[in-house]
C-alpha cells in the first residue's frame, strides 16, 4: 500500500489532482476557524456546553460534526455543507414522485445538470431560512438567562449573519465541485470526511485526560479497556467495508442476435445488487425524525411535552428501539425510491436479456423484487446496529459519545464510503500507467459501482 501511494506522486496528473484536493481542504480547514461577526466567543462556548446536556443537544452534536466542529464555535462554515444534503436529499426523493423531474433524470447529462442546478437553488434557499433562525436563537436564549452571546443584537447583525453563512455554505458547495472537478474523489463527501476526521483530535485528547494517573477522571479507562476498544474498533470498520462492498451478483444472459454480417449479444453479465443501497442517508433521516421532538421540548417550556420527549433521547430503550426501527423503514423505503424491478425487467427484455431459469417480464420483475426485500434486510440490520453501537458502548464502557462516535453511527460510514471510493479512483489512475494497486488480489470497489 505505501509503494501504491509512492507511485501517485510518480504520475503528473493524479499527482496534480491530490495537490489541488490538498490545498482545497486545506482552504476549507481554514475557513472553520474564521469567526462570524458580531460574537461573544466565550458566551458562544458557555452556551453550547450547557446546550449539549439539554434534549436538544444531540442535535447540535450532529450539526457540529458535518460541519467539522465550525458550528461550536460560530465560524463562516458553521452550516457546512448540510444545507446542500438536504437539498440534493429532498430533489432525489421529488425525482421519483414528481413526473417532469424524473424525465429530467432520464435526460442524460444535461438532465443531471439541470437537476444539479435546481439543488443549487433549493441549498442557497435552505441556508438562508437556517441562518436566520440561527441569528434569531443567538440573540434570545431563552432557557438561558445571563448569555449575551451577540454583542449588538438587530436587524444589522441578523442580516450579516445571513450574508456570512449563506456565502459560507455557497463557498463549501463551490470546493466541492472543484474538488470533483480538477482534484481526486467525491468533493462534497470528501469535505463533509474530512470535517469527521477534525474531531479525532479532540477525541484522542479526551480520551487521555481519561487514562492519565494526573487527571481529575483517576485512569476511568483501564489499559485493559483500551485493547478492547482498540480491537472493537477494528472489527467496526472492517464489517462496515465488508457490508459497503457487499453485492448480490444476478447473472443475466443476452439473446444472440444476427444483423446482416454481423452477430451481436450472446454475451453474460451480472446485476450488482448493493447489501447496502442506502447508505448513510437512512441514518440522516431515522435522526432528523427522532430528534425532532427533543430539540423542539428544549424551546418549548411546556412541562407535560418536555416529560413525553425526555423518553427518546439518547441513553433510554424506547429512543434506541424507536431509533432502529426508523432505520430499517428507511433502508427499504429509500431502495424502494431508487431500485425500480420493473423498468430494469423492461429494459432487460427489450435488449433480449434474461435471467437464467426466469421468464423475461412479470417473472423477472417479481425475482427481482423478492432478492432485493431478502438483501436489504441484512443492510438494514447491519445499518441499525452499527446506527445504536455507540450508545451501547457509552453504557458498557463508560466512555464519553464524542470517543464512542468513532465506533459507530453516521461518521463511520461516511468515512470508510468515502476512502473507499477515493482510494478506487487513484487506483484506476495507477492501473491506467500501469503501477500496481493499493492491493494485489482483486480490486477496491467503491460505494457506487
Amino acid at each position: 500500500m505505501f509503494s501504491a501511494l509512492v507511485n501517485s506522486f510518480k504520475i503528473p496528473d493524479l499527482k496534480k489532482r491530490i495537490l489541488i484536493t490538498a490545498a482545497l481542504i486545506a482552504v476549507y480547514r481554514v475557513g472553520c476557524f474564521i469567526p462570524t461577526p458580531g460574537i461573544d466567543g466565550v458566551a458562544l462556548a458557555e452556551f453550547f456546553n450547557r446546550m449539549s446536556k439539554t434534549q436538544g443537544g444531540a442535535l447540535f452534536g450532529i450539526i457540529n460534526m458535518f460541519s467539522g466542529g465550525a458550528m461550536e464555535r460560530l465560524t463562516i462554515f458553521a452550516l457546512g455543507i448540510m444545507p446542500y444534503i438536504s437539498a440534493s436529499i429532498i430533489l432525489q426523493l421529488l425525482t421519483a414522485v414528481v413526473p417532469a423531474l424524473e424525465k429530467l433524470a432520464k435526460e442524460g447529462k444535461a438532465g443531471y445538470e439541470k437537476i444539479n442546478q435546481y439543488t443549487r437553488y433549493a441549498t442557497v434557499g435552505l441556508a438562508l431560512v437556517q441562518s436566520f433562525f440561527i441569528a434569531l436563537w443567538l440573540e434570545n436564549p431563552a432557557r438561558f438567562e445571563g448569555l449575551k452571546i451577540v454583542l449588538h443584537p438587530g436587524w444589522g447583525f441578523r442580516i450579516l449573519t445571513v450574508l456570512t453563512l449563506t456565502t459560507g455554505t455557497i463557498f463549501i458547495m463551490w470546493l466541492g465541485e472543484q474538488i470533483q472537478e480538477r482534484g481526486i474523489g467525491n468533493g462534497i463527501s470528501l469535505v463533509i470526511t474530512c470535517g469527521i476526521i477534525s474531531r479525532i483530535w479532540p477525541a484522542m485528547n479526551q480520551l487521555w485526560i481519561l487514562m492519565s494517573p494526573f487527571s481529575p477522571a483517576r485512569r476511568q479507562i483501564q489499559p485493559f479497556t483500551l485493547l478492547i476498544m482498540a480491537a472493537l474498533l477494528v472489527g467496526v470498520v472492517f464489517s462496515v467495508i465488508m457490508i459497503t462492498q457487499g453485492q448480490r451478483k444476478i447473472p443475466v444472459q443476452y439473446a444472440r442476435r444476427i444483423v446482416g454480417r454481423k452477430i451481436f449479444g450472446g454475451q453474460s453479465t451480472y446485476i450488482p445488487l448493493k447489501v447496502d443501497t442506502s447508505g448513510v442517508i437512512a441514518i440522516i433521516f431515522a435522526q432528523s425524525i427522532i430528534l425532532f421532538p427533543a430539540t423542539v421540548a428544549s424551546f418549548i417550556p411546556n412541562p407535560a411535552f418536555q416529560r413525553w420527549a425526555q423518553g427518546l433521547v439518547r441513553g433510554h430503550l424506547l429512543y434506541t428501539v424507536v431509533y432502529a426501527l426508523l432505520i430499517i423503514f428507511f433502508c427499504y423505503f429509500y431502495t424502494a425510491i431508487v431500485f425500480n424491478p420493473v423498468d430494469l425487467s423492461e429494459n432487460m427484455k427489450k435488449y433480449g436479456g434474461f435471467i437464467p431459469g426466469i421468464r423475461p417480464g412479470a417473472h423477472t420483475t417479481q425475482f427481482l423484487d423478492f432478492v432485493m426485500t431478502r438483501i436489504t434486510l441484512a443492510g438494514a440490520v447491519f445499518i441499525a446496529f452499527i446506527a445504536i453501537f455507540p450508545d451501547f458502548l457509552m453504557a458498557w464502557l463508560k466512555v464519553p459519545y464524542l470517543i464512542a462516535s468513532f465506533f459507530g453511527g453516521t461518521g463511520i460510514l461516511i468515512t470508510v464510503g468515502v476512502v473507499l471510493d477515493t482510494l478506487k479512483q487513484i487506483e484506476s489512475h495507477l492501473i491506467m500507467h500501469h503501477y500496481e494497486g493499493f492491493i494485489k488480489s482483486g480490486r477496491i470497489r467503491g460505494r457506487r459501482q
